[in-house]
């Protein structure tokens, strides 16, 4: 059992572990600090912790930095994942592409940052990779696994438009438009099965396993359902042609999941439910839409993403207990994805219920 204070901290600044169970997840200080950091995304909300613990089974928690009058200083949601062997790893958090800790200022990060790495010791947790960058520190590795795309809002819609105008996504949504391509936003239950079926075909397409069933389910459920995201349909009235998945909190609008059907590209439905998300995301006075990560081999869905008027930034991890072993597991991903495309649906399923539970710290 993680315990609940540590003697090796600093008494002004204490790591406190605190298991995020539904009273926890809802500490007024945790939500309040939270909150309060621009930086915040639905990523560092207790819904999205919930979300994994339900999903996945691992046991979810937070680990806070305290000041010497109490406050918060400094945050990070966590999973934590036991091995088949009995060891414990900690993951912050699995299945986000970038979930940084919170700090109240540079300081107080390489505070946490010293700090994490002395409770992990003591705690006897060999290994821990958060999805975002710590401060420089010993025994802490930062690797630039990939790029991320951001772009910056707090303008109209139309402003952000007419910055496309002539370029090849103004025209793709003209296109679109041509064509009759509506599209709408849905947390709708009744959309849910429309939504998972182009994902499930999406995800095979690409060769890449499928989350459970499950894992859909709440989360349009306890995180769609509560406000926090929507999906954009495009389709022609009856046919839907794409379909995207966003989580809206704090300000912070992130492009989770995209699925469509090629026999519709060139409609370019994929365009306008982009831009349906924009122009939602302008009206609600959000700040940023995140695109979310990008491989560096991936040249045209950098370039696709680049088009919209995002920053390209280094996707900066953080490991402690040792550096990523890099492309060793190439051979065999790519060998999975061979037999997902050459499957029916259901295999991509099956292996997302068997990796995903089992290997899941260590993918998206």
């Amino acid at each position: 059992m993680l315990s609940s204070s540590l003697e090796v901290c600093s008494p002004a600044n204490s790591l406190v572990a605190a298991e995020l169970d539904p009273c926890a997840l809802d500490d007024r200080r945790w939500l309040s600090f939270m909150s309060s950091q621009p930086d915040a995304t639905l990523f560092h909300h207790p819904v999205w912790s919930r979300l994994l613990t339900d999903t996945y089974g691992h046991r979810a928690l937070v680990l806070v930095q305290r000041a010497s009058d109490g406050q918060i200083t400094a945050g990070l949601p966590v999973l934590e994942i036991r091995g088949l062997l009995g060891g414990r790893r900690l993951r912050a958090l699995p299945f986000t592409d970038h979930c940084p800790p919170l700090a109240s200022s540079p300081a107080a990060l390489a505070r946490f940052t010293t700090n994490l790495t002395r409770w992990l010791a003591v705690e006897g947790v060999r290994r821990m990779t958060i999805h975002g960058q710590l401060a420089a520190a010993p025994g802490v590795h930062l690797v630039t696994r990939a790029v991320r795309h951001v772009l910056p809002l707090g303008r109209t819609s139309s402003e952000i438009l007419g910055g496309f105008k002539g370029g090849p996504v103004d025209r793709a949504i003209r296109k679109a438009e041509r064509n009759f391509v509506q599209t709408r936003i849905s947390r709708s239950p009744d959309d849910l099965a429309l939504f998972y079926r182009l994902h499930v075909e999406t995800r095979r397409r690409l060769g890449v396993p499928v989350q459970p069933r499950r894992f859909i389910d709440t989360l349009w459920h306890d995180v769609l359902g509560a406000g926090l995201g929507f999906v954009v349909i495009a389709s022609d009235g009856q046919r839907p042609m794409a379909a995207a998945l966003f989580l809206a909190w704090n300000r912070n609008l992130i492009y989770k999941f995209s699925a469509s059907d090629p026999r519709y590209w060139e409609l370019r439905p994929n365009n306008i439910v982009i831009w349906t998300a924009i122009d939602w995301a302008c009206q609600h006075g959000y700040r940023l839409l995140d695109f979310g990560r990008s491989d560096f081999d991936n040249q045209g869905l950098r370039n696709f993403k680049a088009r919209w008027g995002a920053r390209e930034l280094p996707l900066v991890y953080s490991y402690i207990g040792g550096a990523p072993s890099g492309s060793t597991a190439s051979v065999p991903i790519r060998a999975l994805a061979a037999v997902i495309r050459s499957s029916p649906s259901i295999v991509c399923r099956m292996m997302g219920e068997i990796l995903y539970r089992n290997v899941g710290a260590n993918v998206n």
